[in-house]
């Protein structure tokens, strides 16, 4: 049968007689329906059983038509339903029928009516009749796919109708007196109880070479694949991978690409993607998704080939998230950056000679797409090469500019300002990557001239309605907003080539301008959007100015404005969602970056109280910012002028700064369990720094290189930092302190002393430790005691008595001169075995008999040291 034929054949199947389904349940009586009955509703009884024996016998001459007539009144007699209670039987009967086919083709036509009945209701007497015929109904179910094994083209195509029907429930032709209609789900629960997705799937291999089956059983598992738990039992038995191997099968029809690629979408999303993505990520199933894809790219141009282009274009995306997926290596990566950038970029490639995209909502997702897998595909380092040569970064800065009307493809404006959005969030990915590409293609130049052109007053009626353009409705924001993260990945890549083109193009004081304009143009409306441009902005001009003086002077006392503005921000506004924390951090980041270390921009920022604004921040008690302010005031304080500055502050009832510092002290402690009693005084004098974490923690010795516990808690707490701005205030003339106060001022005062202790102590136990480790490990005597003390404490974690009849396993070696934990293979490296006979040579199950792949040797009193062979006798 040709392709086509075949085409044809399974349309006309299709439109042929609906399906009827099947189902279990022994009861030898059932209903032969008469004319006047049949026109009640009722059954008559008729003897299954009859038939069951009749379809076992072999021996009469006129068997075969006794047989065919028999099931023949079978179906007569369940025209209007099949009652659960008889489903086990019939599909007993069904199954002898199928097991004649071979030898008597006649009973295709039977098996296929039998099949036929499943399109109709399954029929219960009693409401409990689902659960009671439950297990029977499943099983009968599942017989369908085994049934698949037959080798009846009619028969494979009449389950695969039987098992669609399931889901597209025919009512009743005429109701039976004393039977109700099941549940419409029961048949699609039943298989999935039964496990029918799975043996579906089987068969597929068994129908490599026919065509119009294969389709069918496609259209079947693209209705059993709408449930999670049939998906679960597909991705089992490996559907994934064997149904996109054939993606690029021969079929005229366009169906087998279809139903697959739905079974494929509905198994990504109804079952687990991780397991799925893996069966994926071979080669053999990525070549097959690169030739669809590329055919429906090049050849594609109805509606309907352009969607399942796209489609087949996201499952790749999912596969590429998969490092492990041979995207390079089956060439398909080379392929979608051709295509993505074929538009932007000249290319002599005879795959895209010629091809145009349209303004087409579909060829607008699948330039989107594209845009979207690049940003997958950057992130194996392997690919960078194929971006290169495939100018990607070009091609992603052609967007980067004012809109204007375009010469190769007319999107429309709201096309295109979303495609100018995803280009430059794209960049911000790869730029980072190809650096040397980015300052080819002077990055730097064009998009600081498109920040100009954002922040100008050119009108610009931007549509604002896609995920990038959030915000952005009537303005520029969102342009702004994704050039600055551009910029801001850049910058934070520390590369001096790319920051000191910037700072000679003028970036800082752009930026600057910027927030400026961001301040004296407010928009509550975009609230949010405008405060993240605000962070970037500070963000990016840390990472200019740090480590840079020259910079930070261009920073200047503008650029101390805008801190100085944000930190007089409204506290309230701290606690909302908007994004003023984010702010608050970029800011505090910024005074580290871009002002401390310049004295000119220090003395400004204190003349405009900034210290004051400081000790407000640190007034509120969140300690997400407690840290960093500590540090700024840390560095802050070495300028002779702050003194003066924090000793002047007042916060909330006239509290001072030392008083704020003490306080702060006092939570900290508290919060890491330091013991302290009710006045503030040390309870153990021993360890008056001591945290609960530290007393948890076990003592061992460590590297010279690695610091201790006492060292690490003076980076990860605040107490080092209050000791140092004090410190800077000398400890003495502090206003405002209470009686509590003074006392935690004394230990705060004696920190370093408290400090230097417990290092030196922490120390003296790793040393100590140490030399017990040594002494056992030189010293035979000090082992054995060592060796003692340890199986005495074994013995007495043990049981006294044991069960009665139990079987004792010992855990140790008996011989072993070893004070570790032991199991019954020892490697030892530091001593060759030809010197001490081997592993486990003195111990008590040494071997008596050297096995091939080495071994313990036995015991042996005495060791001959050979003497090493003459060169003259090797060579």
């Amino acid at each position: 049968m040709s392709t086509g034929e075949a085409a044809a054949t399974s349309e006309a199947h299709e439109l042929g007689g609906r399906n009827k389904s099947s189902s279990p349940r022994q009861i030898p009586v059932v209903g032969v329906v008469t004319e006047d009955e049949a026109a009640q509703g009722v059954f008559k009884p008729m003897d299954l059983n009859r038939v069951i024996k009749l379809l076992d016998e072999t021996d009469e001459n006129d068997l075969e038509e006794k047989q065919l007539k028999s099931v023949k009144k079978l179906v007569q007699c369940y025209q209007n339903g099949l009652p659960l209670r008889d489903l086990a039987q019939i599909f007993k009967i069904l199954n002898l029928c199928t097991g004649k086919i071979e030898n008597h083709p006649h009973f295709v036509e039977c098996a296929c009516d039998i099949l036929k009945l499943c399109s109709l209701p399954f029929l219960k007497k009693k409401v409990s009749d689902e659960i009671t015929y439950a297990e029977d109904t499943a099983n009968s179910v599942a017989l369908l796919g085994d049934l698949m094994k037959i080798p009846s083209s009619d028969l494979r195509i009449q389950i695969c109708k039987c098992i669609v029907d399931f889901y597209h429930a025919e009512p009743p032709k005429k109701h039976i007196t004393g039977y109700q209609q099941a549940s419409s789900s029961y048949k699609i629960q039943m298989a999935e109880v039964g496990g029918l997705a799975k043996t579906m799937v089987q068969s597929l291999a068994l129908l490599e070479n026919q065509l119009v089956e294969k389709l069918w059983v496609l259209k079947a598992l693209q209705h059993l694949s709408t449930s999670e738990v049939n998906c679960t039992s597909m991705m089992k038995a490996q559907a994934a991978s064997g149904i996109c191997a054939h993606l690029n099968d021969p079929d005229p029809s366009g169906q087998l690409l279809f139903r697959s690629s739905e079974v494929l979408w509905n198994l990504l999303e109804k079952s687990s993607k991780e397991e799925i993505i893996q069966q994926l990520s071979n080669l053999e199933c990525l070549l097959a998704l690169k030739e669809v894809f590329k055919n429906l790219f090049i050849r594609g141009f109805s509606n309907y080939d352009r969607q399942l282009r796209n489609d087949i274009l996201v499952i790749t995306t999912i596969i590429a998230q998969n490092p492990g997926a041979p995207m390079i290596e089956s060439g398909f990566t080379q392929d979608l950056i051709l295509f993505a950038t074929f538009n932007e970029v000249k290319s002599q490639n005879p795959l895209v000679k010629g091809l145009k995209l349209t303004n087409s909502y579909e060829d607008f997702e699948l330039k989107k797409l594209l845009f979207n897998i690049i940003v997958i595909l950057c992130k194996d380092l392997s690919t960078l090469q194929l971006l290169v040569h495939g100018k990607v970064t070009l091609a992603l800065f052609t967007y980067v500019k004012k809109p204007e009307k375009q010469k190769i493809i007319e999107w429309s404006a709201a096309q295109y300002e979303e495609l100018q959005l995803h280009a430059i969030a794209t960049l911000s990915s790869v730029a980072p990557l190809l650096i040397e590409e980015y300052m080819l293609n002077q990055g730097n130049a064009r998009v600081l001239a498109f920040l100009e052109w954002c922040e100008n007053e050119d009108p610009f009626l931007s549509q604002g309605n896609s995920f990038h353009g959030t915000g952005g409705r009537g303005n520029k924001f969102a342009q702004m907003r994704y050039s600055l993260r551009l910029l801001r990945a850049m910058v934070y890549l520390e590369e001096e080539i790319i920051n000191k083109d910037l700072c000679e193009k003028g970036t800082i004081q752009q930026l600057i301008g910027i927030f400026k304009n961001t301040i004296s143009k407010p928009n509550e409306k975009e609230e949010s959007i405008v405060l993240e441009i605000q962070s970037d902005i500070l963000l990016t001009l840390s990472g200019l100015c740090e480590h840079h003086i020259h910079r930070k002077e261009i920073f200047g006392t503008e650029g101390v404005d805008i801190i100085l503005h944000v930190m007089k921000t409204d506290p309230k506004k701290l606690q909302s969602e908007l994004g003023y924390n984010v702010l608050l951090f970029s800011t505090l980041d910024s005074i580290w970056c871009c002002v401390l270390g310049c004295y000119p921009s220090e003395d400004y920022f204190l003349e405009k109280e900034g210290i004051f604004l400081l000790l407000d921040l640190l007034a509120l008690n969140q300690k997400k910012f407690c840290n960093l302010i500590l540090g700024i005031m840390v560095e802050f304080c070495d300028n002779p002028k702050t003194t003066a500055h924090v000793n002047a502050w007042r916060g909330k009832k006239d509290q001072t700064a030392a008083s704020l510092l003490i306080k702060l002290w006092r939570k900290e402690e508290k919060e890491l369990g330091v013991k302290r009693d009710k006045y503030g005084k040390i309870i153990d004098t021993k360890k008056p720094l001591f945290t609960s974490f530290q007393e948890e923690q076990k003592v061992m010795p460590l590297p010279a290189n690695c610091p201790t516990v006492a060292v690490m808690d003076v980076a990860e707490n605040i107490r080092a930092k209050i000791y140092a701005v004090l410190g800077k205030l000398d400890f003495e003339n502090l206003p405002g302190l209470s009686a509590e106060d003074f006392v935690t001022l004394c230990i705060i005062h004696r920190y370093l002393d408290f400090k230097i202790q417990a290092t030196h102590k922490q120390r003296e136990l790793a040393n100590k430790s140490w030399e017990n480790f040594l002494a056992r490990t030189s010293n035979a005597k000090t082992l054995k005691k060592a060796k003692r003390l340890q199986e005495k404490a074994i013995e007495s974690s043990r049981h006294s008595e044991r069960p009665q009849n139990a079987v004792f396993h010992r855990t140790d070696i008996k011989g072993l001169n070893t004070t570790v934990s032991s199991g019954r293979v020892v490697t030892v490296e530091s001593t060759p075995a030809r010197i001490i006979g081997g592993p486990l040579a003195d111990t008590d199950i040494a071997l008596k008999k050297l096995p091939i792949r080495g071994g313990a040797l036995q015991r042996v009193k005495a060791v001959k040291t050979m003497d090493e062979p003459k060169k003259s006798n090797l060579t």
